[in-house]
């Protein structure tokens, strides 16, 4: 008996969604269900089906199945997360989600069959994209509910090592197949993604990126601009607070409407008319020990102007005001074939990495805030290493968290979406996290990593997550709104050429040549002074 005819065991228990049944344990001839096993149980109007989320063995008893013999049985609790009305074997309709007919006490388990995965794993009637197959059955596609996924904002989680970077392309490109006028930026802080997209994409590096410093916000540019370090840095920020607005004001010239200007305003001034109003406050200064604070945040715009890393932010004599074709470029509007901006950071100065991340991601958000909503243009911001900038700690500088967090709070009403992907959940912020609706949780093998994700999602999932430390390479367990029901998948491969640039260093094969020459030093010696990474794949 048991799964030969499909029958597993009875019901026991009805507690909300969640069901406990006598079933069958396994034995050495016979299988009894597994943790994430797909079972239905038949209901006086409908058929509904249910995950397995837990295992109990119990002492020998009667067979769970027949009530005969003295088998092994064990209590199996089940998440139910859909049902089928009507006859499943006539006219029963379509694979809903939730249950309207609970099942009654002794009602049979049954095994799942392959029309069951068919039915419940089917392609959704709404606009949806294949991203891989299920775990039960390698020929039935996985799919994913589109406006689900990118409209309620998704996280993709996994050790490295796990194919997470991989699974992001591949997401990534299942949504730029379906819509190629697409709208996405990808904050890419080692320089991996680009090969994964071919000609649509835009790779915006230190070199052709273009971020004027009159984009960035008061808090973004004490950052930048200032030396936080002593016991002046509360007097450098309040000298440049007060000469920013004089300068948005003395370059929009007189007669002009400035009433509506205040220092966040993202309107041009001139580094130069901000240096020659410090030097102005300068003068004015009765005691010369009050001078240091103007003379500090002086050298440090120098010193900005000066150092060419800088020079995607502080370049250009002449000072214009260019707003809509850095948004144009970094949008993608128009898109002209290429619907993905790649915003690689790796070669960004560190110390001001974190103020560049709030510079887009805020400007991303505004931008979704302001346009005309006739108009509205969806965004879709993804956040490689996110937590790096969404930390669950605070830290000094937490103006990236506090834009990349309105994103996850409010981004939604205004068409803005986020995508946060990260090796190491337990480090991001919790309530951040939270704003995700949809969670693809690859291998992981720390245990406060495997805890956190387990917290972050409903009851129903979480026993699915006691698999996550013996997934395979390109596995995942997904779950949200953006899946008609939870599942273990496998992301559909990859080509060699469109996967990401993130391969561990094979030390096998790397000693066992020798690198004649110094030529590999000298490159690496021209590429180091000059701050400049080699291209992907290089």
């Amino acid at each position: 008996m048991g799964k030969q005819d499909g029958r597993l065991g009875h019901v026991i228990s009805v507690s909300g969604a969640t069901v406990q049944g006598m079933v069958q344990a396994g034995g050495d001839t016979t299988a009894g269900p597994g943790i994430g096993e797909l079972v239905r149980i038949p209901t006086l109007g409908s058929t509904v089906f249910g995950l397995v989320s837990r295992l109990e063995a119990t002492a020998p008893s009667a067979d769970a199945a027949t009530g005969k013999g003295n088998g092994k049985a064990g209590i199996a609790e089940i998440q139910l997360v859909g049902e089928v009305l009507g006859d499943i074997d006539g006219e029963g309709g379509a694979f809903d989600r939730g249950v309207s007919i609970h099942p009654a006490l002794g009602a049979e388990i049954l095994a799942a069959r392959r029309e069951d995965l068919v039915r419940v794993y089917a392609r959704p009637r709404v606009s949806n994209l294949r991203v891989g197959t299920i775990h039960q059955d390698k020929e039935q596609p996985a799919y994913v509910l589109t406006d689900e996924l990118l409209g309620k904002h998704f996280a993709v989680l996994g050790t490295t090592g796990s194919g997470k970077s991989c699974a992001v392309a591949m997401v990534l490109r299942a949504v730029l197949d379906e819509h190629p006028f697409g709208h996405i930026v990808l904050l890419d802080p080692h320089n991996e993604y680009a090969r994964s997209f071919a000609d649509r994409v835009e790779v915006l590096d230190a070199a052709s990126l273009q971020l004027p410093y009159w984009l960035l916000n008061f808090e973004e540019a004490v950052e930048v601009m200032t030396r936080q370090d002593g016991p002046h840095g509360d007097a450098e920020a309040a000298i440049l607070k007060a000469a920013i607005l004089r300068a948005k004001k003395a370059f929009a010239g007189d007669g002009a409407d400035t009433a509506h200007f205040t220092v966040d305003t993202p309107v041009p001034y001139r580094l130069g008319e901000l240096m020659r109003i410090i030097d102005e406050g300068t003068g004015r200064l009765e005691k010369p020990e009050g001078a240091v604070p103007y003379l500090r945040l002086k050298s440090r715009l120098e010193a900005l102007q000066a150092d060419q890393r800088f020079a995607f932010m502080f370049s250009g004599i002449v000072v214009r005001d260019n707003m809509t074709a850095v948004l144009s470029q970094v949008l993608r509007i128009p898109v002209s074939g290429k619907p993905l901006t790649i915003i690689d950071l790796s070669g960004t100065p560190s110390e001001i990495v974190d103020a560049v991340v709030s510079l887009l991601a805020r400007m991303i958000f505004d931008f979704g805030l302001w346009c005309v909503r006739r108009k509205a243009m969806p965004l879709l911001l993804v956040c490689e290493e996110a937590h790096r900038y969404v930390p669950r700690t605070e830290r000094r500088f937490g103006a990236a968290k506090k834009s990349i967090a309105r994103v996850a709070r409010e981004g939604r009403k205004y068409g803005v979406s986020l995508c946060l992907v990260s090796q190491r959940p337990s480090e991001l912020d919790p309530d951040i996290l939270s704003q995700c609706n949809t969670m693809f949780a690859l291998r992981m093998s720390n245990e406060a990593d495997q805890d956190f994700v387990r917290g972050a999602l409903p009851d129903y999932a979480r026993a699915l997550l006691d698999t996550l430390p013996s997934l395979r390479t390109q596995e995942a367990i997904v779950v949200g709104e953006g899946v008609a029901v939870p599942m273990r998948l496998r992301f559909d491969h990859l080509q060699e050429e469109h996967r990401p640039d993130s391969a561990t260093a094979s030390f096998s094969t790397a000693w066992k040549v020798d690198e004649e020459g110094s030529a590999f030093i000298d490159d690496t010696i021209d590429l180091w002074r000059r701050q400049k990474r080699p291209p992907a794949g290089v």
